[in-house]
């Protein structure tokens, strides 16, 4: 019996007015395993996000969470995820740690061991007034009562806005126990190497449709290595082989750096080799080089976040 996909967003399209928000979204996110979704502010994240939590009534296509409509059945899936905004705006006269109770009251959960250990870790003081709180501050409430929740889904939209990089790797911890112990995540983000960290597969999205859809592993084709080599003999017609770009030589031609196609590194390395290498170093494609690369058109907007 093949197992239901937590979210499935098929051909989704959204209009405002005359502007096409959405023009063809199509994600699939399975059970224990977390989807990095990326793009600008303005590519049509947030827009996603709130249709598959059934705030907004898509135009057309289908998106189902746990096998059910997003907009018909939106309280009963409600009652199966947790969902942090990337801003977040609370009771000003709740301390934080009574917002963090209701918000847990509200999902239908008590504050339990999670609940101290997060805000331990977090460091958050839960005394003070929401009304005093940072950007930062309202973004560890909303996060540590996500994150205390037992649901089998868990939605995060520019989740560590306003965080430092310590409370950002607190948060990414989280999202790894959540990973083992079975749950969903769909990450949200504009921050290539959060995505990159926690992501099992990872969706791009570009002026309101997915452009590529995959693991890092198999999207890695879309780049190029960068490499780095000294060898004993100089590389004097290197920039004569297939498959090398952005090529610097130095030091009599006995040290390159260049960019290198994965499908020409067979006979590039047996060129570097019959020149006696001395040092060698290749360095994959990230995030940020794939993310680059989609977005290079001369900074074209028109998107809707």
């Amino acid at each position: 019996m093949a197992t239901v996909p937590v979210l499935k967003v098929e051909h989704l399209q959204k209009s405002f007015g005359k502007f096409q928000a959405l023009k063809d979204i199509n994600l699939d996110l399975q059970p224990g395993e977390v989807l990095g979704f990326i793009g600008p502010n303005g590519a049509g994240k947030s827009t996603t996000i709130r249709t598959i939590l059934g705030l907004i009534k898509a135009f057309s296509g289908t998106v189902k969470v746990f096998g059910k409509n997003a907009w018909s059945d939106a309280v009963a899936i409600h009652q199966q995820l947790a969902y942090v905004p990337g801003d977040v705006y609370l009771w000003p006269n709740l301390t934080g740690g009574q917002t963090i109770d209701l918000l847990l009251k509200l999902s239908h959960q008590k504050h339990n061991a999670r609940t101290d250990e997060l805000i331990k870790e977090f460091e958050l003081d839960v005394t003070k007034k929401n009304r005093t709180y940072s950007k930062g501050n309202r973004q560890k409430v909303a996060l540590i009562a996500a994150l205390s929740t037992d649901v089998p889904l868990y939605i995060f939209d520019e989740p560590t806005s306003g965080l430092d990089p310590l409370n950002e790797q607190i948060f990414q911890n989280a999202v790894e126990k959540l990973k083992q112990a079975g749950k969903s995540v769909l990450l949200s983000s504009h921050i290539l190497s959060e995505v990159e960290k926690m992501g099992d597969k990872i969706a791009i999205i570009r002026q309101g449709t997915i452009i590529e859809t995959g693991t890092l592993a198999s999207m890695q084709h879309l780049t190029r290595n960068q490499v780095s080599v000294i060898t004993k003999q100089p590389l004097t017609d290197l920039d004569q082989v297939t498959g090398i770009h952005q090529l610097t030589l130095q030091n009599n031609q006995l040290e390159a750096n260049f960019t290198l196609d994965s499908d020409a590194t067979t006979d590039v390395m047996n060129y570097l080799a019959q020149h006696q290498i001395v040092h060698l170093k290749t360095t994959p494609p990230t995030l940020d080089n794939l993310f680059l690369r989609y977005y290079e058109d001369n900074g074209k907007s028109g998107d809707t976040k």
